[in-house]
């Protein structure tokens, strides 16, 4: 695990999020961390290349330097943490090194995945076990480690984390992902006397580089306005559940698709 970029040290001034999964400029992460910088938070992100350079788009060159120079733009102080999520250990590191800089973080967001298209009859044991390990067992030790570290102000953290329920022919990635569902979703009853609310958002498919056009075209056609949904719709929500005025709400699944479902 490597940490990058600038901080400004404990100023107080600013609550700190920590975002996981901000690997590529056009993805549903940095659309978060831009909103979050724009509306008063420091940033702590995470992106493990690796998973990126086997995917069909690659690894995006330079991402993290230019996502960390777009949040300095916006009043943040930033800091780029290279993480595997899939290593058990990383969780407690990846806290460690955010309070080392800043201390406490008030809003933990999980924009990470491992996902790889297979279904039932072609999913191998390995990439299934991969699967769980990063977006379930993952996910849940990062909530883990932000209970047992949270020491902000009772009602003030935050648990958000993306979710899909597209399980046919991606099987490893929708089963994982339900099981974060229920994982986050009991953050809101086990984490309640620290006053952290948790809340799962589904945004539908977004379209981040990886749609040929037929899916594009389809999802159009499917959806009453029209559209594709865009890192810049989830990160609104993100942005507003994140805020004091979302306090109340807590412990749901929230869909975000513009009606596709």
């Amino acid at each position: 695990m490597t940490a990058t970029g600038e901080g400004r040290g404990v100023s107080g001034a600013r609550p700190v999020a920590l975002v996981t999964g901000v690997g590529r400029t056009v993805g549903i992460g940095a659309g978060v961390v831009r909103q979050l910088a724009v509306s008063g938070w420091d940033i702590a992100f995470t992106h493990w290349d690796p998973y990126d350079a086997r995917m069909e788009w690659g690894e995006e060159e330079g991402a993290s330097e230019a996502i960390r120079a777009e949040l300095a733009e916006r009043g943040a102080a930033c800091v780029a943490i290279e993480a595997d999520l899939a290593d058990a250990g990383t969780p407690e590191r990846v806290f460690a090194e955010v309070e080392s800089r800043w201390g406490g973080v008030s809003a933990l967001v999980l924009c990470h995945c491992e996902s790889v298209d297979s279904g039932l009859l072609d999913t191998t044991v390995e990439s299934f076990d991969r699967h769980f390990a990063v977006n379930a067992r993952g996910s849940w030790l990062m909530v883990r480690e932000f209970g047992r570290r949270f020491s902000g102000a009772y009602g003030s953290g935050r648990i958000v984390a993306l979710t899909s329920d597209h399980t046919a022919g991606n099987l490893p990635y929708g089963a994982s992902k339900g099981a974060l569902d229920r994982i986050t979703l009991a953050a809101a009853r086990e984490l309640a006397h620290l006053g952290i609310t948790a809340n799962v958002i589904n945004p539908g498919p977004v379209d981040t580089g990886w749609m040929p056009e037929a899916v594009r075209e389809q999802v159009r056609a499917a959806t009453p306005l029209g559209r594709l949904g865009t890192p810049y719709d989830t990160a609104q929500l993100v942005n507003f559940l994140c805020s004091p005025q979302g306090q109340w709400i807590n412990g749901q699944l929230l869909r975000s698709d513009g009606g596709l479902a």
